[in-house]
This record gives structure tokens, C-alpha cells and sequence, in this order.
């Protein structure tokens, strides 16, 4: 497949002005050093600032500058999705605009996808200058997590400065707040060669940082939910029919439990509690009707997932005809 340029830099950005400038100029001269054709297409999420005005200024400077501004902020996933969608580079890297991002790390990045054949290359702020208690502590715990329960093996999995092979994000989407774990979205998508380099990590140098509690607890639930949609988004009935399955089941064996320990105790002449004043008994018929239910919720995923448009929707890597 042939490409427009070598590199195309997608920057997400929300109310930086002032560092845009420095940013832009420290790009082209990694770019000029390296003879790179490129393109760096700066998403505008919104800013209320004048971020809008100067990327227009900056464009005009420089052709190879392009920006897409939306009316209101979105938030990162919409941003990279434009990014990604308008992009024509052979690789797409992505990175911050608050400038803790360096492009000098671009040329390294280009080289592991290109020469070594990965690909996705995600960078890994090994020292970092954020605050310790606020940001660098919910990072390890969120990024063990993440570890563990998509199988890749990233030390920084949310880290924005990384680098693509085009046809990845031409063949994932982007939504949500799913720009946290778009290698796990290229895993599922069949583009399993992933791999980390260590980068720099720059101190703010302008504005402040976005990272908040909320953010962090999203992240988490972002998780699971891309995980449990990876798993059972096409075959819904493998998790609600087995567990309302074994709901079902122990329901109904409690309920049997009950019922004949009564009627034991009932025919040796012993003093019995009634079923109906066991706990046991309602706790059972609890299980055995959101068994029932469960399995029901099952049969209707499992209908719905079969009218649904993306049923047979698979990702050919090649094709001979």
C-alpha cells in the first residue's frame, strides 16, 4: 500500500497554547534532521482558549500542519478517532501536547515499526515527574490491572506517546474513553505484535495537568467493560446462560435441601421448622429465579447480538484471489 507521507503525528490537545508553538518548532526540527515527509494533524477538543487561532497561524507557516477543531470538548477517544481517520502516514504517532511528550523520541519509534516489524510501540515514562501520590501511585495500579487482565505486557499502558503501523488505526475504533487501551483494542483487532521503549519524561512546563479521581475510576470500569465485550460481545449466552445455569442449579438443590431435611425430621417424630420460616428456603428460590432470569437475559443478548450489523464483521489481513 503506498502512502502520502512517512509519518503522520496526531496531537490531542485541550487548551495549550502556550506551549504549542515550542511543541511545532521542536517537531520540525526533528523532522527536517531526520528528511521525515510528514504531517501533524492537531485535534482542537474544545479549547476555550486561543489554541484554535494559533494553529491556524501555525498552519499557514508550515503546509504540512493540519488541525481539526471541534465545537465542544469530546474528549481524547473523539480526538484520536478524527486523528486517526485523517491520517496518511505509514506510521502514526501519537503524543501529548502539554510538551512532556519529546519528539526527539519520534525517529526510534519510526525505526521499531518500519525495520523491526511491531505493530504497535508504546512509550514507557520510567522516571517520571508527576506527583508522586496523586498520579504516579493510581498509574502502577491501574497499569498492573491492565496487565493482568489483557495479557500485554506494558509498564505504561496509557501513555500518549506512542507509535502505530498505519492499518491499526484504520481497523480499530476509538470510542469512549477507550484511548487508555488501544493496544488492547489492536490485540483484539489481530494486530498482536506490541512492544514498549523506554522515553523521556519532560516536567509541565505550562498549564496543568488533566488527570483527576474520576479519571482514574473510569479508567478502571473502561476496563472491564472492554474486556467483557471482547469476550462475550459475540456469544453473550457463554457468560449469562452458565451463570444463571449455576445459579439455577444451586437454587434448586438448596431448595430441595430444605424441603427434605423438613420431611426427614417430620417423619422420626423430631421437632421441625417450618420450610417457609427457613432463610435458607427464600435464599434459594432467590438463586433459582435470577438463574431463570439470567438465562432469559441470555437467549435475548444472544438474539439481539445475531441482528446486529457487526455479526459477521472479521478483519482479513490479506486475501488472494
Amino acid at each position: 500500500m503506498d502512502y502520502r507521507k512517512d509519518l503522520s503525528i496526531v496531537i490531542s490537545l485541550y487548551n495549550e497554547e502556550e506551549s504549542l508553538t515550542e511543541l511545532i518548532s521542536w517537531i520540525e526540527s526533528v523532522m527536517d534532521r531526520e528528511g521525515y515527509s510528514y504531517e501533524v494533524i492537531m485535534v482542537d477538543d474544545g479549547s476555550t482558549d486561543g489554541s484554535w487561532n494559533l494553529i491556524r497561524k501555525l498552519s499557514e507557516k508550515n503546509s504540512n500542519i493540519r488541525g481539526i477543531s471541534f465545537r465542544r470538548n469530546y474528549g481524547k477517544s473523539a480526538a484520536l478517532y478524527h486523528g486517526f481517520k485523517s491520517a496518511e502516514g505509514r506510521v502514526v504517532v501519537t503524543m501529548d501536547a502539554d510538551l512532556q511528550d519529546s519528539p526527539e523520541e519520534i525517529p526510534e519509534l519510526y525505526r521499531m515499526v518500519i525495520e523491526d516489524g511491531y505493530d504497535i510501540v508504546s512509550g514507557w515514562k520510567k522516571q517520571r515527574f508527576d506527583n508522586k501520590l496523586t498520579k504516579n501511585l493510581p498509574s502502577k495500579l491501574y497499569n498492573w490491572t491492565a496487565r493482568k487482565i489483557t495479557g500485554i505486557k506494558l509498564h505504561d499502558m496509557n501513555c500518549g506517546l506512542k507509535a502505530y503501523r498505519n492499518e491499526v488505526v484504520k481497523n480499530i475504533e476509538v470510542y469512549g474513553e477507550m484511548h487508555r487501551y488501544i493496544p488492547y483494542l489492536a490485540k483484539n483487532a489481530g494486530f498482536g505484535r506490541i512492544t514498549e521503549k523506554p522515553v523521556q519524561h519532560q516536567k509541565r512546563k505550562y498549564g496543568v495537568s488533566k488527570f483527576g479521581l474520576e479519571r482514574f475510576v473510569n479508567g478502571f470500569l473502561d476496563l472491564i467493560s472492554l474486556w467483557f465485550l471482547s469476550t462475550f460481545g459475540k456469544k453473550p449466552m457463554h457468560f449469562f446462560g452458565f451463570t444463571g445455569l449455576v445459579m439455577f442449579l444451586v437454587g434448586g438443590f438448596m431448595t430441595v435441601w430444605v424441603i427434605a431435611e423438613k420431611l426427614i425430621q417430620q417423619g422420626r417424630g423430631l421437632d421441625f421448622r417450618p420450610v417457609t420460616e427457613q432463610p435458607l428456603f427464600y435464599l434459594a428460590l432467590l438463586a433459582v429465579i435470577l438463574g431463570f432470569q439470567l438465562f432469559l437475559a441470555g437467549f435475548i443478548c444472544e438474539m439481539i447480538s445475531r441482528n446486529s450489523s457487526e455479526r459477521n464483521s472479521y478483519k482479513i489481513r490479506e486475501e488472494i484471489r
